[in-house]
């Protein structure tokens, strides 16, 4: 349930304070100005660093150990905080802005003594000439990855979705290790990351700023080498496979700027997203091939987590290559994507009639509409017990929610959204530690199932909408559908027991399909709040039946 609470707190805290420090933002004229470099065309605030930022350490504080590793990442991090908010504020140089990484890195070095290990296994028999080499080789990787990330924040959702990415390996790894503080920090940053996606998707709202993106660099090399160095079955050159998109486009740019006798340090739009825009492919498909390869780099870093450091190593020399060629290649020889447009014009004459009479979008919304809170309801019934301090709170939420219907219309949705954050979770975690007796194997493939149907009637209400605002596809989909996938299948034998994987896979596609639900129903929530209040009730009157 720890791991659960730090999740929602992270990510409520960043969803709840973004929208005051983005108002702040523009009133101060803290925004992201657009230049010739830069893909936006409008100033933007950037400030959603600060929210992530805060998001992280108050479930940190609350439940993560205060040991030799937490409390010298959590003052670098301060540190960068602090460096991060100025340079956004007022544009720090690069020197001034290189210092604050130094020195972070430091604190996390010779404060909480990371290091990494590959040199120790290979100069084992020089205990002089060891320290030497992984002191300052340290340092360098973790400046180097902070940096990385810092670079990669070029397009909406980027830096947020592959860091994402790789914070749910480490957690994963940090979990199966029985390490709880990794794990609850990589927990408490995807949940900041989640809530402050919300905002960040195309078209973003919001930019984390170098606050944000320094922040992520600093707390996924940090964790990810205090996992996997030492006195570990994990390979310790894994942070290269987990982190190692950022690292290649990188180290691939500033090798660019220096062949062509500029600084390593000057920004310029050769990036690998820039890259793929010049290629011919859409800001949101840009995203998304790199969301792709980041994620086949983490599934890669967690099939080969055991295996020896020389395999992982010309493994990821094999994967740079074949972007890097690719790259070349396609700038050799002026390749361009290309549109079918002809394709899509015969498709679209296909489908004309459908679309017109709305029969592609009418059964899945019909059937969303209906289905969704009837399987929420059904959720209810399926905890044995339900705490009685829910009771109380079910109570109050309803008649807050009633007197929202009744004579506070415009903040309806808000609360509905609310009343649904704030009960699917822990309903769904109840009903998973001590489900009741009568949920038999069939009847919970079919249950289970149904959350498949939902899902799928989502992707096609998201694909056919002609609604112009709320709720819309975007890459950072991608990344619900890697977790909604991906965690059920988890070989480990924990992760079975707990039933984690379905868990999160319920609560994601309840949080999906409501959020979708409550944008297609363009402001008349009538039904849909009082079918909230009905979930209130119930869950009050079976805490109150087991007083």
């Amino acid at each position: 349930m720890i791991y659960l609470s730090t999740l929602l707190i992270s990510m409520f805290i960043t969803i709840a304070l973004i929208p005051m420090l983005r108002s702040m933002a523009i009133s101060k004229i803290i925004v992201d100005t657009p230049n010739e470099r830069k893909v936006h065309r409008s100033p933007i605030p950037k400030t959603g660093g600060i929210a992530m930022a805060l998001g992280i350490l108050v479930p940190v504080l609350l439940w993560v150990p205060s040991d030799d590793f937490i409390r010298p990442v959590l003052i670098g991090a301060f540190v960068l905080t602090i460096f991060g908010l100025i340079d956004d504020i007022r544009e720090l140089g690069y020197k001034t802005k290189l210092l604050g990484q130094i020195l972070a890195a430091l604190i996390a070095v010779l404060y909480g003594g990371i290091s990494i290990s590959f040199f120790e296994n290979v100069f084992s028999e020089n205990t002089f000439f060891t320290p030497y080499l992984t002191i300052p080789l340290t340092l360098f990787i973790i400046v180097g990855v902070t940096n990385a990330i810092n670079l990669s924040d070029g397009l909406d959702g980027l830096a947020g979705g592959i860091t994402m990415l790789s914070f749910i390996c480490i957690a994963y790894l940090g979990f199966c290790s029985e390490n709880s503080s990794i794990a609850l920090v990589s927990i408490a940053v995807i949940g900041a990351i989640f809530g402050f996606l919300r905002f960040n998707t195309h078209p973003a709202t919001v930019f984390m700023g170098d606050t944000g993106s320094q922040i992520l660099g600093y707390l996924s090399i940090t964790t990810a080498l205090h996992l996997t160095q030492g006195d570990t079955p994990l390979n310790p050159l894994l942070p290269l496979i987990l982190l190692g998109f950022p690292i290649l486009d990188t180290l691939t740019v500033m090798t660019e700027r220096i062949a062509n006798g500029r600084s390593p340090f000057v920004a310029d739009k050769n990036h690998f997203h820039h890259k793929l825009m010049r290629l011919g492919c859409f800001h949101t498909e840009a995203v998304f091939i790199i969301y792709v390869l980041q994620a086949f780099l983490v599934t890669s870093a967690f099939i080969f987590r055991f295996y020896a450091e020389w395999f992982l190593l010309i493994y990821y020399i094999i994967f740079s290559s074949l972007i890097i060629t690719g790259f070349v290649m396609a700038d050799r020889t002026g390749w361009k994507l290309k549109r079918f447009d002809l394709i899509d014009q015969v498709i679209k004459k296909k489908l004309k009639r459908l679309r017109e009479k709305n029969y592609h979008i009418k059964l899945p919304f019909l059937t969303v509409k209906t289905g969704l809170p009837i399987l929420l309801i059904f959720t209810c019934f399926l905890p044995s017990d339900i705490p009685s301090y829910f009771s109380l709170i079910g109570i109050i939420m309803a008649v807050l929610l009633s007197i929202c219907a009744r004579y506070l219309n415009k903040w309806l949705g808000a609360m509905i959204r609310l009343s649904l954050f704030m009960t699917i979770p822990l309903l769904v975690y109840l009903g998973e530690k001590d489900t009741v007796a009568w949920l038999n194997s069939n009847l919970e493939i079919i249950y289970n199932l149904c959350f498949g149907i939902i899902a799928i009637f989502v992707i096609f209400i998201l694909k056919f909408t002609r609604r112009k605002e709320g709720f819309k596809t975007t890459p950072t989909d991608f990344i619900i559908l890697f977790i909604a996938l991906v965690l059920p299948n988890l070989p480990d034998i924990q992760i079975r027991s707990y039933h984690l994987g379905m868990l999160t896979t319920r609560i994601i596609v309840f949080f999906f399909s409501f959020e979708v639900l409550i944008g297609e129903l363009r402001k008349k929530f009538s039904t849909l709040a009082f079918l909230t209040v009905i979930v209130l009730l119930i869950l009050s009157f079976r805490g109150l039946y087991t007083l």
